[in-house]
């Protein structure tokens, strides 16, 4: 693949606080990409680097095979960014907020009118394009900030949390969009504290914590990278401690709790509930039900970091 951004050895330091830690990472041209971090980690500062919003103390930034520069107007006028604040304006109608934005990058009107109009019809603000933001929901809001991002038609999107705070048919429309802008060939940096989003957008995750890289790769490489495999919930009654102890001798269990009502399980790889569920048969148990959870991007992080993805 194409290397459409390449980011290598970014530091970034505010007096004695290193922000950004010998920072490197790569996008790949087409590709959507999930970048994560606690709250506190420097991904937001990597970012602003990357858009050359911010000065950096070591390392090298290219985008599309030049240098990011503050002066590099025609990379930027290839990127669209989608912040976390719905950043529009209050006096100016829908129409009119998406055509200033567009209008920042295509001085042309009548191929100006063309890009707002396809914007308006993207996010689906038709029936809305006379009204002040005012009068909008919060959900038509993130969509209307999404709009005035993406209408000058650019090659890399920065989405930065865009659905938070919105009804669910929102949400399921901005991710439906960010899946059909790839299709049409852009290349998507995405993050998000929703973990199922990432999940199901992202061809590629990097973690970055501490302002330092700390791992990259598929959903399904992360999950590889983890201690924790499985989840397996049984509910059965009367598990005598000394059977609770065998069960946590067994191999690749690494926890088992018990409330009398359902045993819990962490595992890793193995074939852990056939082991578990003949070993309780065999004592005797009668198993009402069993459920097996795969770990999820959450699990990840509280392995990786040691903290929740919405921890401050």
């Amino acid at each position: 693949m194409n290397e459409i951004i390449k980011v290598d050895g970014l530091v970034k330091r505010y007096k004695e606080l290193i922000a950004v830690d010998n920072f490197s990472m790569k996008v790949n041209e087409g590709e959507i990409l999930g970048l994560l971090g606690p709250n506190g980690s420097g991904k937001s500062t990597t970012i602003n680097c990357i858009l050359s919003l911010l000065e950096y103390d070591k390392g090298t930034i290219t985008i599309m095979g030049k240098e990011m520069t503050p002066k590099s107007y025609d990379i930027k006028s290839k990127i669209g960014v989608v912040p976390q604040e719905v950043s529009v304006f209050e006096e100016l109608t829908v129409y009119e907020n998406i055509d200033f934005f567009c209008g920042l990058y295509i001085e042309n009107k009548e191929e100006r009118r063309k890009k707002v109009q396809e914007a308006i019809d993207f996010v689906g603000l038709e029936e809305f394009k006379k009204f002040r933001p005012k009068k909008l929901s919060g959900g038509l809001k993130r969509r209307l900030n999404i709009a005035c991002g993406i209408a000058h038609k650019p090659k890399i999107i920065f989405f930065d949390e865009p659905t938070v705070a919105v009804d669910p048919q929102s949400r399921n429309k901005i991710l439906e969009g960010i899946e059909q802008l790839r299709r049409e060939g852009a290349t998507i940096i995405y993050t998000s504290h929703y973990m199922e989003e990432v999940e199901q957008l992202a061809d590629r995750v990097i973690i970055i914590d501490k302002g330092q890289l700390i791992a990259e790769g598929t959903v399904d490489e992360l999950k590889s990278m983890i201690k924790k495999s499985e989840m397996i919930k049984i509910e059965a009654k009367g598990i005598s401690e000394e059977d609770l102890n065998r069960v946590r001798d067994l191999e690749n269990v690494y926890s088992a709790e018990y409330d009398g009502k359902t045993l819990k399980i962490e595992a890793g790889n193995g074939n852990n509930v056939v082991k578990v569920m003949t070993m309780l048969q065999e004592k005797g148990y009668r198993i009402k039900n069993m459920y097996s959870e795969q770990p999820t991007l959450n699990d990840v992080f509280l392995e990786l970091t040691g903290k929740e993805l919405r921890d401050d």
